[in-house]
């Protein structure tokens, strides 16, 4: 008993130090399970509620498209922009048979490749004022990737690989496609440059849209003081639960990657209401009742934008969740993968 209780005493000065070391990291030592996993102290606590964020009112195309408008690029009257949604168009695969249409622009297993050209030339008609406005989309893949577009790249059968594309010539229309991940729209108003990017959290944690700007400067000669971004609709924070080895990827590229996380709690309000009907034999932390780890994309390409000269007041935060508003958006995680594809749309008028 004595050597028992020696090497009992002897493993919690182990762990004390352990504790102490993590604790000069701003981490603490896991408590359940065998082994020692850190996670990081001291994370924002949030009920899901609080941190939704509404969605903007969209607006109604003649064509019957209803998709969002940049409200501060309205006085841009060289610039086209927008977000689409998944209200009108021409696809019946995402809706029940009674509901109306929908506006699907993604080539997608499921919808007919007839359909989705249709909607995308509602949708070019819906912000450029012409079904006839080429437009150049990528293929993507959670890259960091940005690339140069021009008339040649319309003309294309098969698009390029990339999660962001940017352009000095007027008459296109650049495009990237959304289901949850978080679309970035850029403009230089001064020289009149233009770029689009795709941010899932991959992306996100590659740097893509920090990168994109510094692409801009370095291909048009573009300052960060003459930019401006909209960040359009994604998963919120309130509903993008995520794993802890997405914290420690932001971890290792953000000092600040601990303010974009927070821990939720469940506030499923059956569960709130009828708790003994969600009892589980499992010990007490093992049960998917508590706390969860969220993760607010939208902010971490926010403060990428920041980080790349941005001003503040330049950056317009369009609001909405793609999986809140699952009426309004097409959401991947939300239809367990059974969606369509959104557009977001950025190009310069013929001068």
């Amino acid at each position: 008993m004595a050597r028992a209780s020696s090497a009992n005493s002897k493993e919690r000065e182990h762990l004390d130090e352990i504790d102490a070391i993590f604790r000069e990291a701003g981490l603490v030592r896991h408590r359940r399970g065998k082994a020692l996993a850190a996670r990081p102290a001291h994370l924002d606590r949030a009920e899901a509620n609080a941190l939704r964020v509404p969605a903007p009112i969209p607006a109604v195309a003649p064509n019957g498209v209803e998709w969002l408008p940049v409200p501060e690029w309205q006085e841009l009257n060289w610039l086209w922009a927008g977000f689409s949604t998944r209200r009108g168009g021409e696809s019946r695969v995402y809706c029940g048979e009674r509901d109306n249409p929908e506006l699907n622009l993604g080539f997608t297993a499921e919808d007919t490749r007839e359909a989705v050209l249709r909607n995308r030339q509602l949708l070019t008609e819906a912000v450029t004022g012409s079904a006839e406005t080429p437009l150049i989309t990528v293929r993507q893949f959670h890259s960091n990737l940005v690339i140069r577009v021009g008339l040649d790249d319309a003309k294309r059968e098969r698009p390029r690989k990339a999660d962001g594309l940017m352009t000095d010539k007027p008459g296109l229309l650049l495009g990237v496609q959304t289901a949850d991940c978080t679309p970035v729209l850029v403009a230089d108003r001064k020289r009149r440059f233009v770029a689009a990017f795709h941010a899932g959290w991959r992306g996100t944690v590659k740097r893509i849209v920090e990168l994109g700007v510094g692409r801009m400067r370095i291909e048009f000669g573009s300052k960060p003081e003459d930019l401006t971004a909209a960040v359009g609709p994604g998963i919120g924070a309130c509903c993008y639960a995520v794993g802890e080895e997405v914290l420690s990827e932001f971890e290792s590229q953000f000092i600040y990657a601990r303010e974009l996380f927070h821990e939720v709690s469940d506030s499923d309000s059956v569960r709130t209401k009828y708790p003994m009907l969600f009892l589980t034999q499992r010990a007490p932390g093992h049960s998917p009742i508590g706390q969860s780890l969220h993760l607010d994309v939208a902010e971490a390409n926010r403060r990428q934008l920041l980080d790349a000269g941005l001003k503040p007041r330049a950056i317009r935060m369009m609001g909405g969740c793609t999986n809140c508003r699952r009426d309004l958006f097409f959401s991947h995680r939300g239809s367990q993968g059974h969606a369509g594809r959104m557009l977001s749309v950025i190009g310069m008028r013929p001068r």
